[in-house]
Order: structure tokens, then C-alpha cells, then sequence
């Protein structure tokens, strides 16, 4: 995990309790608390990267989306056990 992006994710959805989720603003802040606003179209390319693989959801109204057609506003949290049901 070298990418900031994806280790700023991951440092900051660790901690959280299962469900819980972050904004891309939070991401991009912890990854360059100055110039994050640069960085929000790559936190999207990761995000959908880690999505594809199933290391992340990506949710849109607290359902999961598809990382293929994402569109809009969202939020990333960890895979729970029954996101694969």
C-alpha cells in the first residue's frame, strides 16, 4: 500500500465500527489536509479500484453501488460478511 490515497482510506476506516463509513472529502483531507480538493478524482479511481477487487464498498444512500456505473455522491466503507449474500 503505497498510494497515499489508498493507505489514507484504510487508516481511517480501520478503526471504525463494522457499517461505519467515511466521506471522500476525508480521504483526500487525510491524505493532504491543504490541497485536498486535487485530490478527490483520484480518491474516486481508488475507490473504484479497491471496489472491483472487493476490499471496499462503495455506497450511495447507504446501499452498495456498483463501482462500474458510480455516479454521484458517495461513501466508502469495509466489506461486511453480508455484502456477498
Amino acid at each position: 500500500m503505497s498510494d497515499p490515497i489508498e493507505t489514507a482510506i484504510f487508516d481511517l476506516l480501520t478503526p471504525l465500527a463494522a457499517g461505519k463509513s467515511i466521506s471522500p472529502e476525508e480521504a483526500a483531507r487525510a491524505a493532504d489536509p491543504e490541497g485536498w480538493r486535487r485530490w478527490l478524482p483520484r480518491v474516486r479511481t481508488v475507490s473504484v479500484g479497491l471496489a472491483r477487487e472487493g476490499r471496499l464498498v462503495i455506497t450511495r444512500h447507504g446501499k452498495p453501488a456498483d463501482p462500474n456505473t458510480l455516479k454521484g455522491v458517495y461513501r466508502l466503507r469495509l466489506p461486511l460478511p453480508t455484502d456477498g449474500a
